[in-house]
This record gives structure tokens, C-alpha cells and sequence, in this order.
């Protein structure tokens, strides 16, 4: 007979008493160990939850990210950068400098 095994990891928690309290009446009145009831508990409330990934990484949904030739240009450049391969580097050392660089823009 093949055993399946779950992948568990632990956590500890810390709650007030009163809370640990009602939570046991309520386990008790369950049937159920505090400790089963509140992993129970955990879990139905986890796989109620729907979780969504935008693709769009920017928070306010500029369309500038939908756009796909953006979105390439954004990678290559990140590639290039992680590659140690930028065009430019421009160090700004000063306050006077960065507000020269910011002026002229």
C-alpha cells in the first residue's frame, strides 16, 4: 500500500488567552483537538481566499505596460543591465550635480 505523505510546515503563533479560550469551546463542542480545529479552521479559510497575478506590473494599470514593444524594450534592458552591457552610466555625486542632470532633461 503506497502512503501518501503532505507537505507540512510549522508555525507558532501567539494568541490571547480569551481567544484560545472560545477557541476550545468551540473544538471541544467539535469534537476536535484546539490544535486540529484551528489547522482546520486555517485551511478553509486559505482555500476561500482567490488570489489574482496581474501581468500588468504597474500598481496604477498604466497602459504603458500592456504595450508589447515596451515590455521588450523594458527586458532587454534589464538584461543588458544584469549582463553588466549598458550603453551609459551616469554618477551623480552631489545635490548640484543632480539638479544640473534633472534641469537639463
Amino acid at each position: 500500500m503506497a502512503t501518501m505523505t503532505l507537505e507540512k510546515k510549522r508555525k507558532n503563533i501567539d494568541l490571547p488567552v480569551d481567544v484560545l479560550q472560545r477557541l476550545s469551546v468551540l473544538a471541544a463542542s467539535q469534537g476536535k483537538s484546539l490544535k486540529a480545529f484551528i489547522e482546520h479552521l486555517l485551511v478553509v479559510k486559505a482555500n476561500s481566499i482567490s488570489v489574482e497575478v496581474l501581468e500588468n506590473p504597474s500598481p496604477s494599470g498604466d497602459s504603458f505596460f500592456e504595450d508589447a514593444e515596451n515590455m521588450a524594450e523594458i527586458s532587454a534592458r534589464v538584461k543588458a543591465h544584469k549582463a553588466g552591457k549598458t550603453k551609459s552610466a551616469i554618477k551623480l555625486k552631489s545635490a548640484e550635480e543632480i539638479k544640473s542632470f534633472i534641469d537639463n532633461l
